[in-house]
């Protein structure tokens, strides 16, 4: 099978990535078992791509190289996906090579949360944000800004993003049984799980497996996923607060603020982008920004919580301000579970 797509250059690794997701769906559809009669057979697709102009300037040309990919692609043992150019190859390679690994650790649940400490001005935790990282065998702790995007792309970040809300309820227990008295912690959810039809059910039926009140936990949204399908939104956002559960605007500001659905939405939370806190020293603008957030929320009765701070400078002004709630460098970074609860036991004594 020959691709073809339509790249300009500055939109040359876009459009690779949209061929290579594009050519993993044929393939992975091409891979399913068929019949003629009472025989099962199976197909092994090679595939081969060749990004226009990147590749040549004629029809004739772009077919000849997509062809040459093709049967790099059958040279390879078939059932594989290759592009004509080898530095577009190398990136792709890598691309499948870790979504196969990826898909592996979901399997073997290969990996693990942090948490990060959500705090008053002094320091005192009220709660914390459950952050993955993923155990790999040979290269050890990876940051989810390496494998997330992946994760979206091919489908794994529901299975995963179940695994953390599901491990994100066990450790609640635990941190129970234990004596330590947490009040939430705060999940990130990806469009794709939120727009889930028995997303809601998913939510409800861990919190039942583990026995942990629904008030423990706040679901974090950023503002691209509350806007779309607002209907879908307002209705599992009602029945996510009548669990208890909590519900919270991640990142609020960089997307499509808006005083309408702010006012449509059950919210309990906003969280201010750290990119604004990063700054509001230095530029009169980000501070002119937080300081509206943080007046619009009280008005309308939501809380307010500060990501990225890592100055004190920094968690002055927010706190002048009238934000109570905190989380960055300054106070402390992600940990494990056992070294969370002895940073918080540490300062109960």
């Amino acid at each position: 099978m020959r691709y073809i797509i339509h790249a300009n250059k500055s939109s040359l690794e876009a459009a690779s990535d949209e061929a290579l997701h594009v050519a993993e769906k044929i393939r992975c559809v091409l891979n399913r078992p068929y019949f003629f009669g009472d025989f099962e057979h199976h197909c092994s697709p090679s595939i081969g791509i060749a990004l226009f102009p990147d590749s040549g300037q004629t029809a004739n040309q772009i077919l000849q190289q997509a062809d040459k990919a093709m049967y790099q692609s059958k040279a390879k043992g078939r059932n594989t996906i290759s592009f004509f150019h080898q530095s577009i190859q190398e990136a792709a390679d890598a691309r499948m090579f870790l979504e196969k690994e990826l898909r592996s650790a979901i399997e073997n649940q290969d990996f693990i949360l942090y948490y990060q400490p959500q705090t008053d001005r002094l320091g005192r935790v009220s709660g914390s944000e459950a952050l993955i990282r993923w155990e790999h065998g040979q290269k050890g702790l990876i940051a989810p800004d390496q494998f997330i995007p992946v994760a979206e792309e091919a489908g794994l970040i529901v299975p995963l993003g179940i695994w953390v809300f599901r491990e994100s309820c066990a450790q609640m227990r635990k941190w129970l049984d234990n004596g330590l008295d947490i009040q939430h912690i705060s999940i990130n959810v990806s469009s794709k799980q939120f727009r889930q039809q028995d997303f809601v059910d998913q939510i409800a039926d861990a919190i039942r497996q583990y026995e942990v009140p629904a008030s423990r936990f706040v679901i974090e949204l950023t503002e691209g996923v509350v806007i779309d399908n607002i209907d879908d939104t307002v209705e599992k956002m009602r029945a996510l607060k009548q669990l208890g559960v909590k519900i919270s605007i991640d990142d609020f500001g960089t997307g499509y603020s808006s005083l309408t659905y702010l006012k449509q939405l059950p919210l309990d939370e906003l969280k201010i982008d750290k990119s604004f806190v990063r700054d509001i020293a230095t530029d009169f603008n980000d501070a002119i920004i937080i300081e509206t957030i943080i007046n619009m929320a009280h008005n309308l009765g939501i809380d307010v919580i500060a990501e990225g701070v890592e100055t004190e400078e920094q968690r002055d002004f927010l706190y002048n301000k009238g934000c109570r709630v905190f989380q960055g460098y300054y106070f402390s970074r992600p940990m494990t579970s056992a070294d969370f609860e002895a940073w918080v036991r540490k300062d109960e004594r």
